[in-house]
């Protein structure tokens, strides 16, 4: 943004909070610091904001040679009339003046999306969140803006306590750099040593966990789910152990570059299954697969659901 001609209307759209705050603050950023008071007038979207004072403060001249810019926050909340008031505006706008809209949602199939659109190629930016997959290398990027290392397993275990919103996740790595500056490094454990958990733990970073046979940490996120169902638990882990038999028998035939397509998932979800086959000896897969079968009769038999699927853990990472 701070290399091209700015146009006359954005829309930053999206729930990537960090993302959407940079971009806003990229674009204030253009201004020029001695005329912000001047130039810069903010509004969020509410039942009291009426169109024409809208217009008047997108068609007010700028205060000295630079642009004024006009922010309206929560901009898919706009009454009818005001967002009508800006379509039209938006076929002859103000040379002098920037539109920025800021919503966290809004339909590509609205007038006011297609407007703004409308007025060049690089008028939306789009802010839609990453997936979970990619916010580890996002956090990564993060540490290294700090000049800090920071390893995938660390990452991962960062997005797993904070959870999925970027800003707290930017939050906690300027957190933890100011912390670790002079090591030049945040390890695994020091996520594991100064950040809390305040995200609900995913039952697939529990499943990870059994498929390192990492037996601790298992447990460790198994306490802290919230009332899980043993049940849909063994079922999760039986699911997790037929994938690694799989994964392991077409490592055995060098083919373990195709699991992605025999198991029908996304490259990602199943990188570290073949790695993780390799942790079990001759038969443990298969012993550990008949142990879940053991288990399910316990828990619909009505004993101690909690004991039975304990015992099944412990047969698993061995």
């Amino acid at each position: 943004m701070a290399q091209l001609t700015l146009l006359p209307a954005y829309l930053i759209v999206g729930e990537d909070e960090l993302k959407s705050r940079t971009a806003l603050t990229r674009l204030k950023g253009r201004l020029d610091e001695g005329l912000a008071a001047f130039n810069l007038d903010e509004h969020a979207a509410s039942g009291t904001l009426e169109a024409q004072a809208v217009l008047i403060s997108l068609n007010t001249l700028p205060v000295g040679d630079g642009f004024r810019l006009v922010v309206i926050e929560r901009a898919e909340r706009l009454s009818k009339s005001v967002s009508e008031a800006l379509v039209a505006y938006l076929k002859n706008p103000n040379e002098g003046c920037v539109l920025c809209l800021v919503a966290s949602k809004l339909a590509k199939n609205t007038r006011l999306y297609k407007a703004v659109a409308a007025v060049g190629r690089q008028a939306i930016i789009d802010c839609t969140p990453k997936r979970r997959w990619e916010l580890a290398p996002l956090v990564q990027s993060l540490a290294r803006a700090h000049g800090m290392r920071m390893g995938e397993a660390a990452a991962g275990e960062l997005v797993g306590r904070v959870g999925e919103s970027t800003t707290l996740l930017d939050t906690q790595v300027r957190s933890l750099a100011a912390l670790k500056g002079d090591a030049g490094e945040i390890t695994l454990e020091d996520v594991r040593a100064h950040v809390a958990r305040v995200a609900e733990v995913k039952p697939w970073d529990f499943l990870d966990a059994l498929s390192q046979r990492d037996l601790p940490r298992a447990l460790e996120l198994y306490g802290l789910m919230d009332n899980p169902s043993e049940v849909a638990l063994t079922s999760l882990v039986e699911g997790r152990l037929r994938e690694l038999i799989c994964a392991r028998s077409l490592d055995r035939r060098g083919e373990g570059g195709s699991l992605a397509t025999a198991l029908g998932r996304a490259p990602w979800m199943v990188k570290h299954h073949l790695g993780w086959s390799r942790r079990f000896g001759a038969g443990e897969l298969e012993q550990a697969l008949a142990a879940c079968a053991a288990c399910e009769r316990r828990l619909k038999g009505g004993l101690d659901q909690k004991t039975a699927f304990l015992e099944l853990m412990a047969v698993v990472c061995a």
